[in-house]
């Protein structure tokens, strides 16, 4: 199945094969590091980027429950083209700044845990079906990796913005 070309760095960033491996690994071995973090650090803009931290972990629980929807719905084999979503909009609407950054962490650990328990319980064969999502062709196993290659590139420019932590 040909990679969606806007999402493809996502993709590159999760190499894992098992999905269910791939997003529970990622769970115990990366989300540690960023779990303290403090609000003074998560509050403010770093420049040049847009957004602050606490922003930046709520647009990654909006996308992981997106990309979790999209899988579940072609996991059961709904191939109905779902729409895509937009970011700035859903930022736009959303009172990130406004929560304490150890709560929003504490939803992205649950949103998280209901993702890797999801794909832990697909049966066989589940992973390779397929259906439309933002207008491009996307198996299960692909929105998988995806949200874990995300996750990845957002852990990357958090550590760029805050250096050694």
């Amino acid at each position: 199945m040909a990679q969606p070309a806007p999402f493809q760095r996502y993709l590159d960033l999760a190499s894992e094969t098992s999905c269910y491996e791939a997003l529970r690994d990622q769970f115990v071995q990366e989300f540690p590091k960023f779990q303290d973090l403090g609000e003074d650090r998560t509050s403010i803009v770093h420049a040049p980027y847009g957004w602050t931290i606490k922003q930046v972990v709520g647009h990654v629980i909006d996308t992981e429950r997106v990309f979790s929807y999209r899988a579940l719905r072609f996991a059961r084999a709904d191939a109905t083209p779902l729409p895509g979503f937009d970011q700035d909009l859903f930022m736009a609407e959303a009172n990130f700044n406004e929560r304490p950054y150890r709560e929003l962490f504490q939803e992205f650990m649950l949103v998280r845990q209901g993702t890797i328990e999801m794909f832990r319980t697909f049966p066989k064969g589940t992973l390779d079906r397929t259906g439309i999502a933002s207008d491009f062709p996307w198996s299960v196993r692909q929105l998988g990796r995806c949200m874990v290659g995300h996750v990845r590139h957002h852990w990357e420019i958090i550590e760029k913005r805050l250096g050694a932590f």
